[in-house]
Protein backbone atom coordinates (compact mmCIF):
# COMPACT_ATOMS: atom_id res chain seq x y z
CA UNK A 1 0.00 0.00 0.00
CA UNK A 2 1.55 3.33 -0.64
CA UNK A 3 1.95 6.21 1.73
CA UNK A 4 -0.17 8.58 -0.61
CA UNK A 5 -2.98 5.58 -0.19
CA UNK A 6 -2.48 5.17 3.69
CA UNK A 7 -2.75 9.08 4.19
CA UNK A 8 -6.29 9.21 2.64
CA UNK A 9 -7.74 6.79 5.21
CA UNK A 10 -6.62 8.81 7.83
CA UNK A 11 -7.16 12.32 6.49
CA UNK A 12 -10.43 13.21 8.20
CA UNK A 13 -9.05 12.82 11.54
CA UNK A 14 -5.19 13.78 11.07
CA UNK A 15 -5.74 16.70 9.66
CA UNK A 16 -4.86 18.76 12.52
CA UNK A 17 -1.74 17.56 12.52
CA UNK A 18 -0.56 18.81 9.58
CA UNK A 19 -0.50 22.46 10.11
CA UNK A 20 2.51 22.50 12.86
CA UNK A 21 2.20 22.26 16.56
CA UNK A 22 -0.45 22.60 19.13
CA UNK A 23 -0.98 25.57 21.04
CA UNK A 24 0.79 26.52 24.04
CA UNK A 25 2.20 23.87 27.11
CA UNK A 26 0.29 20.80 25.30
CA UNK A 27 2.63 21.14 22.48
CA UNK A 28 5.35 20.63 24.78
CA UNK A 29 4.09 17.69 27.18
CA UNK A 30 2.90 15.60 24.80
CA UNK A 31 4.58 16.30 21.11
CA UNK A 32 5.73 13.55 19.74
CA UNK A 33 8.10 15.63 17.02
CA UNK A 34 11.89 15.16 17.03
CA UNK A 35 12.53 18.72 16.38
CA UNK A 36 10.45 20.05 19.67
CA UNK A 37 11.87 17.00 21.85
CA UNK A 38 15.28 17.46 20.62
CA UNK A 39 14.83 21.23 21.97
CA UNK A 40 13.72 20.24 25.06
CA UNK A 41 16.41 17.97 25.26
CA UNK A 42 18.87 21.33 24.77
CA UNK A 43 17.19 23.64 26.85
CA UNK A 44 16.74 20.63 29.60
CA UNK A 45 20.98 20.51 29.31
CA UNK A 46 21.56 24.02 29.13
CA UNK A 47 19.76 24.34 32.56
CA UNK A 48 21.48 21.32 34.39
CA UNK A 49 24.64 22.98 32.60
CA UNK A 50 24.78 25.69 34.48
CA UNK A 51 23.44 24.09 37.77
CA UNK A 52 26.19 21.62 37.64
CA UNK A 53 28.62 25.14 36.84
CA UNK A 54 27.08 26.94 39.91
CA UNK A 55 28.90 23.63 42.18
CA UNK A 56 31.90 23.42 40.78
CA UNK A 57 32.03 27.29 41.47
CA UNK A 58 31.56 26.18 44.73
CA UNK A 59 34.32 23.68 44.74
CA UNK A 60 36.79 26.40 42.80
CA UNK A 61 35.71 29.06 45.49
CA UNK A 62 36.72 26.87 48.58
CA UNK A 63 39.81 25.84 47.14
CA UNK A 64 40.85 29.49 46.24
CA UNK A 65 42.63 29.59 49.45
CA UNK A 66 44.09 26.65 51.71
CA UNK A 67 42.44 26.00 55.16
CA UNK A 68 38.82 25.74 55.21
CA UNK A 69 36.77 29.21 54.33
CA UNK A 70 33.43 28.67 52.95
CA UNK A 71 31.70 25.22 53.29
CA UNK A 72 31.53 22.28 55.28
CA UNK A 73 33.72 19.18 54.17
CA UNK A 74 31.12 17.34 53.95
CA UNK A 75 28.84 19.96 51.70
CA UNK A 76 32.27 19.74 49.50
CA UNK A 77 31.88 16.53 48.89
CA UNK A 78 28.64 16.52 48.12
CA UNK A 79 29.04 19.36 45.78
CA UNK A 80 32.00 17.41 43.79
CA UNK A 81 29.70 14.15 43.52
CA UNK A 82 26.70 16.19 42.58
CA UNK A 83 28.81 18.07 39.90
CA UNK A 84 29.87 14.88 38.74
CA UNK A 85 26.75 13.41 38.23
CA UNK A 86 24.65 16.26 36.88
CA UNK A 87 27.15 17.04 34.70
CA UNK A 88 27.27 13.62 33.24
CA UNK A 89 24.25 12.48 32.74
CA UNK A 90 22.13 15.89 32.96
CA UNK A 91 24.26 18.22 30.98
CA UNK A 92 26.63 16.30 28.57
CA UNK A 93 24.92 13.11 27.47
CA UNK A 94 21.16 14.88 27.45
CA UNK A 95 22.96 17.61 24.95
CA UNK A 96 24.07 15.15 22.84
CA UNK A 97 21.00 13.62 22.54
CA UNK A 98 19.15 16.79 21.60
CA UNK A 99 21.36 16.94 18.79
CA UNK A 100 20.80 13.52 17.72
CA UNK A 101 16.98 14.02 18.17
CA UNK A 102 17.54 17.19 16.40
CA UNK A 103 19.79 15.85 13.41
CA UNK A 104 19.42 12.21 13.04
CA UNK A 105 15.93 12.49 11.20
CA UNK A 106 16.99 15.61 8.81
CA UNK A 107 20.38 13.95 8.21
CA UNK A 108 19.06 10.44 7.09
CA UNK A 109 15.82 11.58 5.27
CA UNK A 110 13.76 10.51 8.01
CA UNK A 111 10.17 12.53 8.28
CA UNK A 112 10.86 11.58 11.82
CA UNK A 113 12.16 9.32 14.32
CA UNK A 114 10.82 5.82 14.32
CA UNK A 115 9.15 5.78 18.02
CA UNK A 116 7.94 8.90 18.15
CA UNK A 117 5.82 8.61 21.54
CA UNK A 118 8.40 6.80 23.57
CA UNK A 119 11.04 9.79 22.31
CA UNK A 120 8.14 11.97 24.67
CA UNK A 121 8.67 9.61 27.27
CA UNK A 122 12.32 9.32 27.58
CA UNK A 123 12.63 13.24 27.67
CA UNK A 124 9.88 13.56 30.44
CA UNK A 125 11.71 11.18 32.88
CA UNK A 126 14.77 13.16 33.29
CA UNK A 127 13.17 16.67 34.69
CA UNK A 128 11.54 14.15 37.83
CA UNK A 129 15.04 12.62 37.72
CA UNK A 130 17.01 15.19 38.30
CA UNK A 131 14.73 17.13 40.54
CA UNK A 132 14.69 13.70 42.61
CA UNK A 133 18.82 14.18 42.64
CA UNK A 134 18.84 17.70 43.50
CA UNK A 135 16.16 16.89 46.45
CA UNK A 136 18.82 14.76 48.04
CA UNK A 137 20.44 17.99 49.14
CA UNK A 138 17.65 19.05 51.81
CA UNK A 139 17.47 15.34 52.92
CA UNK A 140 18.38 15.04 56.26
CA UNK A 141 22.26 13.82 56.18
CA UNK A 142 22.37 15.89 53.09
CA UNK A 143 23.09 14.73 49.76
CA UNK A 144 25.47 11.82 48.11
CA UNK A 145 29.11 12.77 49.22
CA UNK A 146 30.89 9.23 48.00
CA UNK A 147 31.83 10.71 44.65
CA UNK A 148 29.75 9.82 41.29
CA UNK A 149 31.52 6.30 41.28
CA UNK A 150 29.58 5.43 44.62
CA UNK A 151 32.15 2.88 45.63
CA UNK A 152 31.14 1.31 48.68
CA UNK A 153 31.67 1.31 51.77
CA UNK A 154 31.67 5.37 51.79
CA UNK A 155 28.87 5.39 49.69
CA UNK A 156 26.91 3.88 52.36
CA UNK A 157 27.42 6.12 54.99
CA UNK A 158 25.33 8.42 52.85
CA UNK A 159 22.06 8.69 55.26
CA UNK A 160 18.31 8.83 53.99
CA UNK A 161 19.34 10.26 50.42
CA UNK A 162 20.82 7.06 49.11
CA UNK A 163 17.61 5.39 47.82
CA UNK A 164 16.51 8.53 46.08
CA UNK A 165 20.18 8.60 44.46
CA UNK A 166 19.79 5.25 43.19
CA UNK A 167 16.17 5.64 41.98
CA UNK A 168 17.43 8.82 40.29
CA UNK A 169 20.10 6.94 38.37
CA UNK A 170 17.73 4.63 37.57
CA UNK A 171 14.92 6.62 35.66
CA UNK A 172 18.50 8.28 33.51
CA UNK A 173 19.37 5.04 32.55
CA UNK A 174 15.67 3.88 31.34
CA UNK A 175 15.82 7.40 29.67
CA UNK A 176 19.23 6.62 28.13
CA UNK A 177 18.08 3.02 27.06
CA UNK A 178 15.26 4.00 25.52
CA UNK A 179 16.63 7.12 23.49
CA UNK A 180 19.15 4.81 22.59
CA UNK A 181 17.10 1.84 21.09
CA UNK A 182 14.75 4.75 19.19
CA UNK A 183 17.96 6.23 17.62
CA UNK A 184 18.97 2.55 16.46
CA UNK A 185 16.08 1.83 15.28
CA UNK A 186 15.42 5.18 12.93
CA UNK A 187 18.48 4.84 11.30
CA UNK A 188 17.94 1.10 10.42
CA UNK A 189 14.69 1.42 9.23
CA UNK A 190 14.01 4.92 7.99
CA UNK A 191 17.21 5.97 6.07
CA UNK A 192 16.20 7.53 2.83
CA UNK A 193 16.55 5.24 -0.14
CA UNK A 194 19.75 5.19 -1.74
CA UNK A 195 21.52 6.09 1.87
CA UNK A 196 23.99 3.34 2.07
CA UNK A 197 25.35 2.79 5.74
CA UNK A 198 28.28 3.79 4.62
CA UNK A 199 26.89 7.01 2.65
CA UNK A 200 25.19 8.63 6.33
CA UNK A 201 26.78 11.79 7.35
CA UNK A 202 30.01 11.25 10.15
CA UNK A 203 27.05 12.46 12.81
CA UNK A 204 25.09 9.79 12.23
CA UNK A 205 27.36 6.47 12.56
CA UNK A 206 28.54 8.15 15.56
CA UNK A 207 25.48 8.09 17.37
CA UNK A 208 24.30 4.72 15.89
CA UNK A 209 27.77 2.97 17.48
CA UNK A 210 27.17 5.52 20.86
CA UNK A 211 23.46 3.78 21.06
CA UNK A 212 24.44 0.65 20.32
CA UNK A 213 27.10 1.33 23.29
CA UNK A 214 24.53 2.65 25.87
CA UNK A 215 22.07 -0.25 25.10
CA UNK A 216 24.83 -2.44 26.84
CA UNK A 217 26.13 -0.71 29.43
CA UNK A 218 23.32 0.99 31.31
CA UNK A 219 21.89 -2.10 32.78
CA UNK A 220 25.21 -2.92 34.13
CA UNK A 221 25.14 0.14 36.65
CA UNK A 222 21.53 -0.70 36.90
CA UNK A 223 22.72 -3.88 38.14
CA UNK A 224 25.36 -2.45 40.21
CA UNK A 225 23.66 0.04 41.93
CA UNK A 226 20.91 -2.27 42.68
CA UNK A 227 22.89 -4.18 44.59
CA UNK A 228 24.66 -1.11 46.27
CA UNK A 229 20.57 -0.77 47.41
CA UNK A 230 20.23 -4.27 48.90
CA UNK A 231 23.41 -4.37 50.63
CA UNK A 232 21.89 -1.37 52.28
CA UNK A 233 18.47 -2.38 53.07
CA UNK A 234 17.59 -5.95 52.68
CA UNK A 235 20.67 -7.72 54.39
CA UNK A 236 22.52 -8.93 51.28
CA UNK A 237 26.61 -8.31 51.49
CA UNK A 238 27.34 -8.15 47.76
CA UNK A 239 30.24 -5.86 48.81
CA UNK A 240 30.74 -6.02 52.62
CA UNK A 241 33.81 -8.63 53.27
CA UNK A 242 32.38 -9.34 56.49
CA UNK A 243 29.73 -11.85 54.61
CA UNK A 244 32.00 -12.68 51.68
CA UNK A 245 31.31 -9.90 49.68
CA UNK A 246 33.95 -7.82 47.58
CA UNK A 247 34.29 -4.03 47.86
CA UNK A 248 36.31 -4.08 44.79
CA UNK A 249 33.78 -6.10 42.62
CA UNK A 250 31.76 -2.67 42.88
CA UNK A 251 34.35 -1.26 41.32
CA UNK A 252 34.81 -3.87 38.78
CA UNK A 253 30.50 -3.82 37.83
CA UNK A 254 31.26 0.52 38.14
CA UNK A 255 33.95 1.17 35.59
CA UNK A 256 32.49 -2.00 33.08
CA UNK A 257 29.84 0.86 32.77
CA UNK A 258 31.75 3.64 33.47
CA UNK A 259 34.53 3.43 31.09
CA UNK A 260 32.59 2.62 27.69
CA UNK A 261 30.37 5.87 29.49
CA UNK A 262 33.05 8.36 28.83
CA UNK A 263 33.02 6.90 25.26
CA UNK A 264 29.28 7.24 25.06
CA UNK A 265 30.08 11.09 25.93
CA UNK A 266 32.43 11.77 23.31
CA UNK A 267 31.82 9.89 20.30
CA UNK A 268 28.93 12.41 19.04
CA UNK A 269 31.04 15.08 19.76
CA UNK A 270 33.62 13.27 17.35
CA UNK A 271 30.64 12.88 14.81
CA UNK A 272 29.81 16.29 15.47
CA UNK A 273 33.39 17.84 14.76
CA UNK A 274 33.43 15.42 11.66
CA UNK A 275 30.74 17.48 9.98
CA UNK A 276 31.79 20.84 10.90
CA UNK A 277 35.79 20.49 9.64
CA UNK A 278 34.80 19.72 6.16
CA UNK A 279 31.86 22.45 5.61
CA UNK A 280 34.97 25.16 6.45
CA UNK A 281 37.88 23.60 4.67
CA UNK A 282 35.27 23.52 2.09
CA UNK A 283 36.72 19.74 1.42
CA UNK A 284 34.65 16.46 1.53
CA UNK A 285 35.80 14.59 5.15
CA UNK A 286 39.44 12.48 4.43
CA UNK A 287 39.29 9.14 5.33
CA UNK A 288 35.21 8.85 5.74
CA UNK A 289 35.38 4.94 5.84
CA UNK A 290 38.49 4.94 8.28
CA UNK A 291 36.46 7.45 10.52
CA UNK A 292 33.62 4.69 10.56
CA UNK A 293 35.93 1.83 10.93
CA UNK A 294 37.90 3.81 13.75
CA UNK A 295 34.72 5.13 15.77
CA UNK A 296 33.95 0.95 16.01
CA UNK A 297 37.46 0.07 16.87
CA UNK A 298 37.36 2.97 19.58
CA UNK A 299 33.34 1.60 20.87
CA UNK A 300 35.12 -1.98 21.00
CA UNK A 301 38.16 -1.57 23.18
CA UNK A 302 36.27 0.65 25.24
CA UNK A 303 34.81 -2.46 26.85
CA UNK A 304 38.33 -4.37 27.36
CA UNK A 305 39.79 -1.13 29.74
CA UNK A 306 38.09 -0.70 32.35
CA UNK A 307 40.07 -1.69 34.93
CA UNK A 308 43.12 1.04 34.42
CA UNK A 309 40.56 2.69 36.88
CA UNK A 310 41.52 -0.08 39.27
CA UNK A 311 45.18 -0.31 39.34
CA UNK A 312 45.92 0.79 42.90
CA UNK A 313 43.42 -2.61 44.06
CA UNK A 314 46.07 -4.84 43.94
CA UNK A 315 45.56 -6.47 40.83
CA UNK A 316 48.17 -9.39 39.65
CA UNK A 317 50.58 -8.34 37.05
CA UNK A 318 49.14 -10.10 34.13
CA UNK A 319 45.89 -7.61 34.52
CA UNK A 320 47.95 -4.90 35.35
CA UNK A 321 49.71 -5.22 31.77
CA UNK A 322 46.35 -6.34 29.76
CA UNK A 323 44.48 -3.41 31.10
CA UNK A 324 47.99 -0.75 30.36
CA UNK A 325 48.60 -1.84 26.88
CA UNK A 326 44.69 -2.16 25.78
CA UNK A 327 44.37 1.07 27.06
CA UNK A 328 47.32 2.19 25.06
CA UNK A 329 45.49 0.52 21.49
CA UNK A 330 42.84 3.00 22.13
CA UNK A 331 45.34 5.69 21.20
CA UNK A 332 45.60 4.13 17.55
CA UNK A 333 42.01 4.77 16.17
CA UNK A 334 41.69 8.03 17.87
CA UNK A 335 45.03 9.15 16.27
CA UNK A 336 43.89 8.00 12.87
CA UNK A 337 40.87 10.75 14.00
CA UNK A 338 42.49 13.11 14.44
CA UNK A 339 45.08 12.75 11.26
CA UNK A 340 42.16 12.65 8.96
CA UNK A 341 40.76 16.11 10.67
CA UNK A 342 44.01 17.51 9.90
CA UNK A 343 44.03 15.79 6.61
CA UNK A 344 40.78 17.58 6.08
CA UNK A 345 41.79 20.97 6.86
CA UNK A 346 44.84 20.52 4.60
CA UNK A 347 45.30 22.59 1.73
CA UNK A 348 41.43 23.97 2.10
CA UNK A 349 39.95 27.02 1.75
CA UNK A 350 39.70 27.64 5.43
CA UNK A 351 37.52 29.92 7.01
CA UNK A 352 37.22 31.00 10.92
CA UNK A 353 33.62 31.05 11.89
CA UNK A 354 32.40 30.35 15.51
CA UNK A 355 31.86 26.25 15.31
CA UNK A 356 35.24 25.69 13.21
CA UNK A 357 37.22 28.08 15.76
CA UNK A 358 35.24 25.72 18.50
CA UNK A 359 36.62 22.53 16.30
CA UNK A 360 40.11 23.99 15.50
CA UNK A 361 40.03 24.16 19.64
CA UNK A 362 38.62 20.53 20.04
CA UNK A 363 41.02 18.85 18.07
CA UNK A 364 44.05 20.62 19.89
CA UNK A 365 42.62 20.71 23.43
CA UNK A 366 40.99 17.15 23.30
CA UNK A 367 44.62 15.74 22.05
CA UNK A 368 46.48 16.82 24.77
CA UNK A 369 43.62 15.18 27.52
CA UNK A 370 44.27 12.05 25.13
CA UNK A 371 47.98 12.07 26.07
CA UNK A 372 47.55 12.79 29.61
CA UNK A 373 45.25 9.77 29.35
CA UNK A 374 48.21 8.32 28.12
CA UNK A 375 50.07 8.66 31.16
CA UNK A 376 48.06 7.71 33.51
CA UNK A 377 47.76 4.15 31.55
CA UNK A 378 51.29 3.31 32.41
CA UNK A 379 50.46 1.13 35.35
CA UNK A 380 53.88 1.79 37.62
CA UNK A 381 53.05 5.75 37.05
CA UNK A 382 49.73 5.39 37.55
CA UNK A 383 50.33 4.27 41.45
CA UNK A 384 51.67 8.08 41.51
CA UNK A 385 49.19 9.63 39.59
CA UNK A 386 45.91 7.69 40.94
CA UNK A 387 43.22 9.85 43.16
CA UNK A 388 45.66 13.41 42.38
CA UNK A 389 44.54 16.30 40.41
CA UNK A 390 46.55 15.13 37.43
CA UNK A 391 43.51 12.63 36.91
CA UNK A 392 40.97 15.87 37.81
CA UNK A 393 43.26 17.65 34.76
CA UNK A 394 43.09 14.79 32.52
CA UNK A 395 39.48 13.63 32.21
CA UNK A 396 38.21 17.47 32.36
CA UNK A 397 40.40 18.28 29.00
CA UNK A 398 38.57 15.56 27.61
CA UNK A 399 35.32 16.09 28.80
CA UNK A 400 35.55 19.97 28.45
CA UNK A 401 37.25 21.21 25.58
CA UNK A 402 36.49 17.81 24.43
CA UNK A 403 32.77 16.83 24.27
CA UNK A 404 31.33 20.66 25.96
CA UNK A 405 33.31 22.41 23.14
CA UNK A 406 31.99 20.27 20.50
CA UNK A 407 28.63 20.74 21.50
CA UNK A 408 28.83 24.02 21.59
CA UNK A 409 30.58 24.03 18.19
CA UNK A 410 27.31 22.21 17.22
CA UNK A 411 24.88 24.55 18.20
CA UNK A 412 26.89 27.38 16.79
CA UNK A 413 26.48 25.26 13.67
CA UNK A 414 22.99 24.19 13.56
CA UNK A 415 21.77 27.15 14.79
CA UNK A 416 20.51 29.14 12.46
CA UNK A 417 19.12 26.24 10.81
CA UNK A 418 17.15 25.17 13.76
CA UNK A 419 16.01 29.19 13.87
CA UNK A 420 16.33 30.46 10.38
CA UNK A 421 18.04 33.43 12.43
CA UNK A 422 21.89 33.55 11.86
CA UNK A 423 23.57 34.21 15.36
CA UNK A 424 25.64 37.35 16.42
CA UNK A 425 28.97 36.08 14.77
CA UNK A 426 31.21 38.75 17.16
CA UNK A 427 29.94 37.83 20.41
CA UNK A 428 30.05 34.12 19.26
CA UNK A 429 34.10 34.85 18.31
CA UNK A 430 34.33 36.58 21.73
CA UNK A 431 32.57 33.47 23.95
CA UNK A 432 34.97 31.30 22.17
CA UNK A 433 38.02 33.32 22.85
CA UNK A 434 36.85 33.49 26.51
CA UNK A 435 36.21 29.73 27.03
CA UNK A 436 39.38 28.56 25.65
CA UNK A 437 41.42 31.08 27.39
CA UNK A 438 39.77 30.21 30.93
CA UNK A 439 39.33 26.32 29.96
CA UNK A 440 43.11 26.14 29.67
CA UNK A 441 43.49 28.56 32.93
CA UNK A 442 41.04 25.82 34.98
CA UNK A 443 42.62 22.97 34.24
CA UNK A 444 46.01 23.19 32.89
CA UNK A 445 47.63 24.16 36.29
CA UNK A 446 45.92 20.90 37.98
CA UNK A 447 48.30 18.91 35.83
CA UNK A 448 50.69 20.29 38.23
CA UNK A 449 49.10 20.25 41.47
CA UNK A 450 48.25 16.57 40.81
CA UNK A 451 51.93 15.48 39.63
CA UNK A 452 53.07 17.38 43.08
CA UNK A 453 50.63 15.23 45.03
CA UNK A 454 47.90 17.71 45.36
CA UNK A 455 44.81 14.52 46.27
CA UNK A 456 41.77 15.03 44.67
CA UNK A 457 38.00 15.38 46.35
CA UNK A 458 39.58 17.11 49.21
CA UNK A 459 38.37 20.76 50.46
CA UNK A 460 41.65 21.62 51.96
CA UNK A 461 45.40 21.11 51.18
CA UNK A 462 48.76 21.97 52.15
CA UNK A 463 50.47 25.75 51.57
CA UNK A 464 52.46 24.83 48.45
CA UNK A 465 49.48 24.53 46.14
CA UNK A 466 48.40 27.57 47.35
CA UNK A 467 49.42 29.41 43.96
CA UNK A 468 48.22 26.93 41.10
CA UNK A 469 44.43 26.28 42.94
CA UNK A 470 44.01 30.36 43.02
CA UNK A 471 45.14 30.31 39.11
CA UNK A 472 42.88 27.67 38.83
CA UNK A 473 39.91 29.34 40.63
CA UNK A 474 40.54 32.43 39.01
CA UNK A 475 39.87 30.18 35.78
CA UNK A 476 37.03 28.57 36.79
CA UNK A 477 35.13 31.86 37.53
CA UNK A 478 36.14 32.83 34.11
CA UNK A 479 35.29 29.83 32.46
CA UNK A 480 31.38 29.88 34.21
CA UNK A 481 31.11 33.61 33.52
CA UNK A 482 31.91 33.14 29.78
CA UNK A 483 28.67 31.04 29.45
CA UNK A 484 26.29 33.36 30.43
CA UNK A 485 27.50 34.95 27.64
CA UNK A 486 26.74 32.02 25.48
CA UNK A 487 23.40 31.68 27.06
CA UNK A 488 22.50 35.33 25.72
CA UNK A 489 24.46 34.22 22.41
CA UNK A 490 21.52 31.61 22.10
CA UNK A 491 18.46 33.54 23.12
CA UNK A 492 18.97 36.36 21.26
CA UNK A 493 19.17 33.99 17.93
CA UNK A 494 16.24 32.68 18.74
CA UNK A 495 14.42 36.18 19.44
CA UNK A 496 15.21 37.10 15.90
CA UNK A 497 18.28 39.03 13.88
CA UNK A 498 19.60 38.52 10.20
CA UNK A 499 17.91 35.92 8.60
CA UNK A 500 20.07 32.85 7.80
CA UNK A 501 20.00 31.14 4.33
CA UNK A 502 19.07 27.64 3.52
CA UNK A 503 22.34 26.83 3.00
CA UNK A 504 23.27 29.26 5.81
CA UNK A 505 27.07 28.17 5.32
CA UNK A 506 29.35 28.14 1.80
CA UNK A 507 28.82 24.47 0.98
CA UNK A 508 27.62 22.52 3.49
CA UNK A 509 27.18 18.62 2.53
CA UNK A 510 24.34 16.71 3.55
CA UNK A 511 20.23 16.69 3.46
CA UNK A 512 19.94 18.94 6.34
CA UNK A 513 20.63 21.87 4.18
CA UNK A 514 18.13 21.04 1.44
CA UNK A 515 15.37 22.20 3.77
CA UNK A 516 14.18 25.48 4.38
CA UNK A 517 15.70 27.37 7.41
CA UNK A 518 13.85 26.68 10.21
CA UNK A 519 12.73 23.47 8.62
CA UNK A 520 9.50 23.04 8.33
CA UNK A 521 7.78 21.19 11.68
CA UNK A 522 7.72 17.83 9.57
CA UNK A 523 10.23 17.63 7.26
CA UNK A 524 10.72 14.74 4.10
CA UNK A 525 7.19 13.31 4.05
CA UNK A 526 8.60 12.79 0.37
CA UNK A 527 11.65 10.94 1.23
CA UNK A 528 14.55 12.16 -0.98
CA UNK A 529 16.44 9.85 -3.31
CA UNK A 530 20.03 9.71 -2.42
CA UNK A 531 22.34 9.87 -6.11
Amino acid sequence: MSQVDTHSHTDHHDDHHDHGPAKGLKRWLFTTNHKDIGTMYLIFSLVMFMTGGAMAMVIRAELFQPGLQLVEPGFFNQMTTMHALIMVFGAVMPATVGLANWMIPIMIGAPDMALPRMNNWSFWILPFAFTMLLSTLIMPGGGPAGGWTMYPPLIQQTGVALPFLIFAIHMMGVSSIMGAINIVVTIMNMRAPGMTLLKMPLFVWTWLITAYLLVAVMPVLAGGVTMLLTDQYFGTTFFNAAGGGDPVMFQHIFWFFGHPEVYIMILPAFGIISEIIPTFSRKPLFGYESMVYATASIAFLSFIVWAHHMFTVGMPIAGQLFFMFSTMMIAVPTGVKVFNWISTMWRGAMTFETPMLFSLAFVFLFTIGGFSGLMLAIAPADFQYHDTYFVVAHFHYVLVPGAVFAIMAGVYYWLPKWTGNMYDETLGKVHFWMSTIFVNVLFFPQHFLGLAGMPRRIPDYATQFADFNMVSSIGGFGFGLSQLLFIYVVIKCAKGGVKATDKVWDEPRGLEWTLSSPPPYHSFSVAPEIK
